[in-house]
Order: C-alpha cells, then structure tokens, then sequence
C-alpha cells in the first residue's frame, strides 16, 4: 500500500496548490504527476482526502467540467456550496463558465 501512499501525497501536493476560485481535473493532476491513464486513481485520492482540511478536493471536477465527485462530500449539495463561496458558478451539476475557472498543473506548475 506504499505505493498508493506515495500517489496520494503526489495528488495532494498538486490539489493543496489549486489557487481559490479555481478548478483542476483529475486526468490534469494524473498527467502532472506522470500518470496520464490514472485519473480514476486521482478520484480515488480525492474521496480519501475528506478527513484532511488541507485538501481542496472540491476544487477537482472531471475534465468537462462535471462536479462527479459530489456525492462523496456530506450533504447534497456541499461540493457546489464550497465552489460557489470561492465564485465559481455551477449549474446543472456543471462548472459555468470552465474554462474561465480551469487551472492547469501542467501549465501553472512549470518543473
């Protein structure tokens, strides 16, 4: 299990730097961290996270912009309540406006 450890903590460093009013998507983390066809893994990572306050998972959606891990955050309607505090709009389970609010790790993030 060190391994998924070791990709976990790689998927939380990345999400703890999503800025405020931002999001990013799990296949973006994925290919940041080297692991382009594990994007599946990075939900996974998200919906571990939820005992850690330091981890914005809210701030992950899927690449078009789908809030799909909703249904992991207490109450119905938490995930889209946390985005819209930070000015994100969301409508119809559906990031307004995404590419506006897109966030990059492979762009903002240069090695």
């Amino acid at each position: 299990m060190a391994l998924d450890d070791n990709f976990f903590e790689r998927v939380y460093q990345v999400v703890r730097q999503v800025p405020y009013g931002r999001v990013t998507s799990y296949g973006a983390i994925a290919k940041y961290i080297g692991a382009a066809r594990s994007a599946r893994m990075v939900g996974w990572a998200m919906n571990a996270s939820h005992t850690m306050d330091d981890v914005p998972a809210h701030r992950v959606v899927n690449r078009l912009g789908l809030l799909t891990g909703k249904h992991h955050f207490q109450g119905t309607n938490l995930m889209q309540q946390l985005l819209e505090s930070e000015g994100v709009m969301v409508t119809d389970n559906k990031i307004t406006n995404f590419k506006k609010h897109y966030w990059d790790p492979n762009e903002e993030l240069k090695r």
